[in-house]
C-alpha cells in the first residue's frame, strides 16, 4: 500500500537556557511516499543492510526488502537496536544476555559472546565504529567492546550506572544514562570517558552527526543538541509532550525522529534547530532508519514496516 503524505507545520524550538517555545512560520511542504509492508509478530529495531533492512521481531530477527521478507534468523528474544559490521549483524539476545553475530548472506547464527545486557527489558543499543561492536554489559556501569576478529571482550568502558544507549559518530563512542540524567563522550582509543553533560528528563536513544549529538529527552519531549567539541546543550527542539519511546537518526542533512504521539515521525532541521515537517498518523512506538534513498520505520503495534521515499525516488 502507498501512499503520499504532505505536511508542513509551524515549527518550534526550546532554548538551551529554558525559555518558552516560540512559533515560527510553516516552510514548504515536506513530501513522502509511504510504502506500508504487514509484518506479523512484532516488529521493532531496524538496522540498514543495503536495499534492505533487518528488524527484531517475536523469537527471530527477519530481513526485508521493499517487497517482503527476505530471510529470517530464529534467536530467543532479540532486543534493542542492531549494528552492522564485518559482513555480520550484531543482535542483543536479552533473555541469556548474549551477543549474536549472524551472517548476512546467509542468515546463519555465526557464534555467540558472553557480553551481558546491561538492560535485559530491551531498550537499548548495539553499535559499531572503530573496528568493533559495543554493547551496554552491565546496569551498574558498563560497555563491553567486542572485537570482531576474534569474537572476545577485548575492554570493558566504566560509565555512569543506568547506561543502556550508544550511538557511534563524530570520532566517538556516545553513551547515555537514563538514570544518571548524563551524556557521556567516550574516547575509543583509550577507552575511557573524556566528557559528559547534564540533560533532561529521562533520555534515551541518540545519534551522533549533522554536526551534533541528538539526544531524546523522553520526559520532556525534547531533542537535546549536544556540541560534540564543548559537551554543551546549545539547544532543545520541543516535539511534543513526551518521546517515549520511540527512536532517534540522522542523515541527508536531517534529524529523523521516530515518535509515539501525534505523527509516525517528525523531521528536524538542524540548521534552524526546528521541526521541518511531521509526517504520517500516529501509529505507537517503533524505530526510524535513514537511508540516501528512502527512511524505513517500523510499527509493532500496528504489525507493519514502512518505506518512505521522496516523490521523485523509487
Amino acid at each position: 500500500m502507498k501512499k503520499t503524505v504532505a505536511i508542513a507545520l509551524a515549527s518550534v524550538s526550546l532554548g538551551a537556557c529554558g525559555s518558552p517555545p516560540a512559533e515560527e512560520p510553516a516552510g514548504e511542504a515536506f513530501e513522502m511516499v509511504e510504502k506500508e509492508l504487514a509484518v506479523p509478530g512484532f516488529a521493532d529495531f531496524l538496522a540498514v543492510d543495503g536495499d534492505t533492512v533487518w528488524v527484531t521481531n517475536d523469537g527471530r530477527v527477519e530481513q526485508w526488502g521493499v517487497d517482503g521478507k527476505l530471510a529470517a534468523t530464529e534467536m530467543p528474544r532479540p532486543c534493542g537496536t542492531m549494528a552492522i559490521a564485518e559482513g555480520s549483524l550484531w543482535v542483543a539476545n536479552c533473555p541469556d544476555s548474549n551477543l549474536y553475530r549472524i551472517g548476512l548472506d546467509d542468515a546463519q547464527v555465526e557464534t555467540i559472546i558472553a557480553t551481558g545486557i546491561a538492560n535485559p527489558k530491551g531498550e537499548t543499543n548495539v553499535v559499531a565504529g572503530a573496528g568493533s561492536v559495543w554493547v551496554p554489559s552491565d546496569s551498574e556501569g558498563a560497555i563491553a567492546r567486542v572485537d570482531p576478529a576474534t569474537n572476545e571482550v577485548i575492554a570493558t568502558v566504566s560509565v555512569d550506572p543506568g547506561t543502556f544507549y550508544l550511538a557511534f559518530g563524530l570520532d566517538a563512542l556516545w553513551a547515555v544514562s537514563s538514570d544518571a540524567q548524563s551524556l557521556q563522550k567516550i574516547d575509543p582509543a583509550t577507552n575511557k570517558v573524556t566528557g559528559k553533560v547534564a540533560l533532561g528528563k529521562q533520555p534515551g536513544f541518540l545519534a551522533a552527526g549533522e554536526g551534533a549529538v541528538w539526544v531524546q529527552e523522553q520526559g520532556d519531549g525534547t531533542v537535546a543538541r549536544v556540541d560534540p567539541a564543548t559537551m554543551t546543550v546549545t539547544d532543545r527542539i520541543a516535539v511534543g509532550e513526551n518521546l517515549i519511546y520511540g527512536d532517534i537518526d540522522v542523515g541527508g542533512g536531517l534529524v529523523w525522529l521516530r515518535t509515539t504521539d501525534d505523527q509516525v515521525f517528525a523531521v528536524i532541521d538542524p540548521a534552524t534547530n526546528t521541526v521541518k515537517a511531521r509526517l504520517g498518523k500516529a501509529a505507537g512506538s517503533g524505530a526510524i532508519r535513514y537511508t540516501p534513498d528512502g527512511v524505513w520505520t517500523s510499527a509493532h503495534d500496528n504489525q507493519t514496516l514502512s518505506w518512505w521515499t521522496l516523490p521523485t525516488a523509487g
